[in-house]
């Protein structure tokens, strides 16, 4: 249910931030919304953590070095700062806001380990949120701070165009000029000559399971 109640969590930021990134063409607003949503989320994430600490039970100290990486990331800093009267650059607003769904990440993967039975569906389903969401989100940073620098970047749907062709490895017209875009340029291919390999993987799986399944069926029946 924490899980659950985490990765639920995680969407909402990753919508606010979506929200936030075209409303404001590639700036941002430290309004009191965007604090509020920052600052409910990762309460619950820093709930999660001690509710999991206190039922690790004896082993509660190998818990929190396994995992004190989510408490860190769980902590609102956006707010903490807010509250300090520190306006940060455009640059560690993106990073402080985005730091919450390295959880949300975490989360994902162990509903779906618990929805998923089969090792290859597992890694299938795993591998599609992955490449999905990544793509859109490296959109949303490219959007944020191409928009206006680039000339070939007009909207948000440029910025999605550029992503897709990018993790598929097959390239578009539109090239980084920001340090930041660049940096994506290059870790979306990587991305996908990593993942895609995965669906191969899990078709021919699929095909052998399947295939055994069939010949198994003519043996009962002859056995019987």
């Amino acid at each position: 249910m924490m899980n659950l109640l985490t990765f639920i969590g995680s969407i909402v930021i990753f919508v606010s931030l979506s929200v936030d990134i075209m409303r404001h063409h590639g700036d941002y607003d430290l309004s009191t919304g965007y604090l509020g949503i920052q600052l409910v989320v990762c309460l619950i994430f820093i709930l999660d953590f001690f509710v999991s600490l206190a039922a690790a039970g004896e082993r509660r100290w190998r818990f929190f070095a396994r995992n004190f990486i989510f408490l860190l990331v769980s902590i609102p800093y956006l707010n903490i700062l807010h509250w300090t009267g520190v306006t940060p650059s455009h640059e560690w607003y993106l990073i402080l806001k985005s730091v919450p769904l390295v959880r949300g990440l975490y989360a994902m993967w162990l509903i779906i380990k618990w929805m998923v039975s089969y090792d290859t569906r597992n890694l299938m389903v795993s591998y599609l949120f992955t490449t999905v969401g990544f793509t859109y989100f490296s959109a949303l940073i490219f959007y944020s701070f191409e928009y206006g620098a680039n000339s070939h970047v007009h909207n948000f749907g440029d910025c999605l165009w550029w992503a897709w062709m990018s993790v598929t490895t097959v390239g578009a017209e539109i090239f980084a000029v920001t340090a930041v875009g660049k940096i994506f340029s290059v870790l979306l291919p990587g991305l996908g000559m990593m993942l895609f390999p995965i669906f191969t993987v899990y078709v021919t799986s699929e095909y052998q399971r399947r295939h055994d399944r069939k010949r198994k069926g003519p043996v009962e029946e002859l056995e019987s």
